[in-house]
């Protein structure tokens, strides 16, 4: 049983990402024609469903950065690459791969700061080691923010109990922007987690470069063959 709920683990892993983007993509769907209806139907309007779709759609290209790495779907150049021998062409790959990583790494820790603050929880450290290595959050002292809200969205009742955990108890008339904003450190975790499988399926073999798009040079071959078949 164990394994079964370990396989089922990796599985959802594996595939958070087309999960979450299907499941916004058929509430944005759903939300909008709703809208549509109460407004051209009933004269009326659903006042928080814009602001609740441009959330989602934020969601969607925050977490389609790191579906692309997992999909080999991000657009590079690789003229240097085909001109070198193979040893130095996984030379480069590897240092590529380190640099995505880090560069993850650094956004996700520029993330975490930046939201920290609207959950009313601490940031990474702002001295010492951390501190040196990375740069630091948009504030450089703890402001608890999280009785921020959303202009439109209204909270339900299933969400309450987030006043006493964010609010002192206070009530909230909005949603707050600690819900939203939480894709802002979650995209970023997903995306150094497939800058890491990317990096690692590089040193292990699985692939040989991280480049695996070439989508103009598809066009342009499909293009040809329909031409000639013209």
């Amino acid at each position: 049983m164990s394994g079964q709920a370990h396989d089922h683990a990796r599985s959802f892993i594996d595939t958070i990402e087309e999960t979450i983007i299907a499941f916004l993509l058929g509430m944005m769907t759903i939300i909008t024609f709703a809208n549509v209806v109460a407004r051209y139907v009933f004269n009326s309007n659903i006042l928080w469903a814009l602001e609740l779709t441009v959330f989602m759609f934020a969601w969607l290209v925050l977490l389609g950065a790191s579906y692309a790495v997992k999909k080999g779907a991000h657009l590079g150049v690789d003229a240097i690459l085909n001109m070198v021998s193979p040893a130095a062409k996984r030379a480069c790959g590897i240092a590529a791969a380190a640099v995505c990583v880090l560069f993850a790494l650094m956004l996700f820790k520029g993330a975490w700061d930046y939201y920290a603050n609207y959950a009313n929880l601490p940031g990474f450290s702002t001295d010492g080691p951390i501190a040196r290595w990375f740069p630091l959050g948009f504030e450089e002292s703890f402001r608890p923010k999280g009785w921020y809200e959303t202009n439109d969205i209204p909270v339900p009742a299933f969400l309450t109990w987030l006043e006493d955990a964010f609010n002192d108890g206070d009530e909230y008339e909005k949603i707050p922007l600690l819900i939203p904003y939480f894709v802002l450190p979650f995209s970023m975790a997903l995306f150094l987690l497939r800058s890491i499988q990317a990096a690692l399926a590089l040193i292990t073999g699985k692939i040989d470069m991280l480049i695996v798009s070439h989508e103009v040079e598809d066009e342009i071959d499909a293009a040809r063959e329909t031409a000639l078949k013209d």
